[in-house]
C-alpha cells in the first residue's frame, strides 16, 4: 500500500583503465538511483531515466530483464506484473525527481489499474532485455503548504513502437510526523516486522503460476476459493527493504494468484487489473484472500481482508498462454486454519 525507502550515502565512484583508452558507445545506459524508486537492491531497478516533457508530462524509460526473478517470463512472454511494477516505480521517481518530495515522506497508494495488450510483439520475450518507454501525464496535482499531497498519473506504454499497455494511479503524499500520527504504534518497523504472524504452507508452486515454492504467497484454507496471505518478510523482492506493513505489491501478486487458481488449471496471465487500497494490511494479525470468477466476462474479483474488515480489492482480467506443455494434476491442498 505505502512505498517508503531511507535515503542512504553513497561514496564517489572510482574509475579504472586497463589497456589504454577505449572507443566509448555512442549511448551509455544506467538505472536511476534506487533511492528515487524506493529499492535497496540495484538489480531491482527497472527505469533508466526520464525527462520533462511538459509542466506535468514526462517520459520514462525502462529496461525489463529476459528473465526477472520473481516477475518471470513464461511460454516467451514477459509477465504483465512487471509491467505494474515498473509504473509503481515512476511514481516516486517522479515524487522526489521532478516534484522535490524530499526522501522520507511516504507515498501510500489509493487506487491502481493496468491494461496490456496480450497476443503483441510488445510482451514477447526476446533474446536481447526488452527497452520499454512511458509517457506519463500527472494530473489533479494537488499541493498542500507548498509541498505535493498527491498525484494521479496516466501512463502510455510501448516497446519498439509498439503499444505495449497502458495504466493509471493515484497516490497521496506524508511527511514523517503525519505518517507517525496516521499509523500509531505501527509506524515502529522493528516492532512491527517482530509481531509478523507464522507464515503458512504455500499452494503448490504450479497452482499460482510460479515454478518456485517461495514466491508462492497464498496458503490453502477449508474453504473453497479462500486462503491465508502468506507475508514472508524475508522475501529478497516483495520484501527489498524493512517497512511496517504488508506491502502494496504483495497485494497485487496475491490478486494475481487467487486468478490464477481460479482460472486454471490451463496456464493464464494477468494481462490486466483494477485494484483500490482502502486500509494499511498489518503484519501482526492474519490476513485473507477471497476470489470469485464471472463466467460472463472471465474476470475475477478479489478480496482482501483482516480483523474482519476489507482493505484491499481487485479486478483481474486474464489471458490463456498457448502452450503445448502437459497441465499438471492438482495436488492434495495442505490446509491452515481459517
Amino acid at each position: 500500500m505505502e512505498f517508503e525507502y531511507a535515503q542512504h550515502q553513497s561514496g564517489a565512484a572510482s574509475r579504472f583503465t586497463f589497456g589504454g583508452p577505449a572507443e566509448p558507445p555512442a549511448t551509455v545506459t544506467t538505472t536511476v538511483p534506487r533511492e528515487y524508486v524506493h529499492k535497496a537492491a540495484l538489480a531491482e531497478v527497472l527505469l533508466t531515466g526520464w525527462h520533462r516533457t511538459d509542466d506535468d508530462a514526462f517520459t520514462v524509460t525502462a529496461q525489463w530483464p529476459r528473465s526477472h526473478s520473481f516477475y518471470r517470463s513464461r511460454h516467451g512472454v514477459h509477465d504483465p506484473m512487471l509491467f505494474a511494477e515498473t509504473v509503481r516505480q515512476v511514481f516516486p521517481l517522479l515524487s522526489h525527481a521532478a516534484y522535490t518530495v524530499p526522501f522520507g515522506h511516504h507515498l501510500i497508494w489509493e487506487h491502481f489499474s493496468y491494461r496490456t495488450e496480450p497476443g503483441t510483439e510488445a510482451l514477447r520475450a526476446g533474446l536481447l532485455p526488452a527497452e520499454v518507454t512511458l509517457y506519463v501525464d500527472c494530473h489533479d496535482v494537488l499541493h498542500r503548504r507548498g509541498s505535493l499531497a498527491a498525484l494521479s498519473l496516466h501512463v502510455e506504454a510501448r516497446r519498439d513502437g509498439v503499444r505495449l499497455g497502458s495504466a493509471e494511479t493515484r497516490f497521496t503524499v506524508h511527511a514523517p510526523a503525519v505518517y507517525r500520527r496516521l499509523r500509531g504504534a505501527y509506524a515502529d518497523k522493528e516492532a512491527a516486522l517482530a509481531a509478523t504472524v507464522p507464515v503458512p504452507l504455500p499452494l503448490p508452486a504450479h497452482r499460482v503460476g510460479h515454478k518456485l515454492r517461495e514466491n508462492v504467497v497464498l496458503a490453502a484454507t477449508r474453504v473453497a476459493n479462500r486462503w491465508q496471505l502468506r507475508v514472508d518478510t524475508s522475501h529478497p523482492v516483495l520484501f527489498d527493504h524493512p517497512v511496517d506493513h504488508v506491502p502494496g505489491a504483495l497485494l497485487l501478486e496475491a490478486a494475481r494468484q487467487a486468478a490464477h487458481v481460479v482460472s486454471g488449471p490451463l496456464p493464464t496471465v494477468a494481462t490486466a487489473m483494477e485494484t483500490r487500497f482502502t486500509r494499511f494490511a498489518e503484519l501482526d494479525a492474519p490476513t485473507w484472500v477471497e476470489a470469485e470468477q464471472d463466467l460472463r466476462t472471465g474476470e475475477v474479483a478479489v478480496t482482501i481482508h483482516q480483523n474482519g474488515q476489507v482493505l484491499f480489492t481487485a479486478r483481474v482480467g486474464t489471458t490463456r498462454l498457448m502452450t503445448d506443455e502437459p497441465v499438471v494434476a492438482a495436488a492434495r491442498p495442505v490446509y491452515a486454519h481459517s
